[in-house]
């Protein structure tokens, strides 16, 4: 079916079209003894605390447009947390007509410049999971970020502002929408604005940074994106040190296992060492 993505569609009754984004990154880091190792997590665990990711999580409300209904967060034990807030679509008073437009235009979103809680569609949730190996040194932090509306609003403008907030070496963005709604003459439409690929909503000085995959049908509306940082300096991967106090075997040894880490989680499969 074509659209004519310009006009605005004339829909019977409301949009019941579902637009879901997934985000999930990962930090990597190595640490050389078990008290770095837990330096390391507890740090993470005070960078993105269930008050810090409140903070991401209610300017990525504002970005997409929305407004708060409710907001239920929680620091877990040893570690990790996790924020849930309850979203419903509405319009926005003071809203430019710069940030109406960018709600369904095909390139990235903005960077909020003050916090504003607005939100009153569908949801937002983050979990994360720090992580270490058991023995060899190797840390894992993992953010996960859905973002459903309903609605006119997309969760895709949130995703320049989530690439920005987190510090990642992996990402892995999937974005589907699902369901239909309907045209005033009573046809099915099953998406509502124009998109190839995630990529579009990625501004060039990032993506000239990773090295990028799509996999993408079309037909079902479900796209698919993976990142991997393509530049590695060793010295952003160690906690507490720098590659100056290391010996190039451990150089070396050190960084053959990160990149396999990386490896393993940009593939999605284990590979020998």
């Amino acid at each position: 079916m074509s659209i004519n993505r310009n006009k605005k569609l004339k829909l019977h009754g409301f949009n019941n079209l579902t637009k879901s984004l997934s985000f999930n990154m990962y930090d990597i880091c190595y640490t050389k003894t078990p008290q770095e190792r837990e330096a390391y997590i507890q740090y993470i665990d005070e960078q993105y605390n269930a008050e810090k990711l409140t903070e991401i999580l209610t300017n990525v409300t504002n970005i997409i447009g929305a407004n708060i209904l409710n907001i239920a967060k929680q620091d877990y034990d040893p570690q990790g947390a996790s924020v849930t807030i309850l979203v419903c679509e509405y319009p926005m008073e003071e809203t430019s007509e710069i940030t109406k437009a960018s709600n369904t235009s095909n390139e990235p979103g903005p960077l909020p410049e003050t916090i504003l809680a607005h939100l009153d569609k569908s949801h937002i949730t983050v979990h994360t999971y720090p992580e270490y190996h058991p023995d060899d040194g190797i840390c894992t932090f993992r953010a996960d970020i859905d973002v459903s509306t309903c609605g006119e609003i997309s969760p895709l403008k949130a995703l320049n502002y989530l690439v920005h907030s987190f510090d990642s070496d992996i990402m892995t963005v999937d974005y589907r929408v699902r369901g239909f709604t309907r045209d005033i003459k009573g046809k099915k439409i099953f998406i509502d604005h124009k998109i190839n690929s995630i990529q579009n909503y990625i501004p060039k000085s990032i993506s000239q940074k990773y090295d990028m995959i799509d996999v993408n049908i079309y037909q079902e509306n479900i796209f698919h994106t993976k990142f991997k940082l393509k530049e590695f300096d060793l010295d952003n991967y160690l906690f507490g040190y720098t590659k100056n106090e290391l010996t190039i075997n451990e150089i070396n040894h050190i960084t053959k296992k990160l990149k396999k880490e990386m490896d393993e989680i940009f593939y999605g499969s284990n590979t020998p060492l």
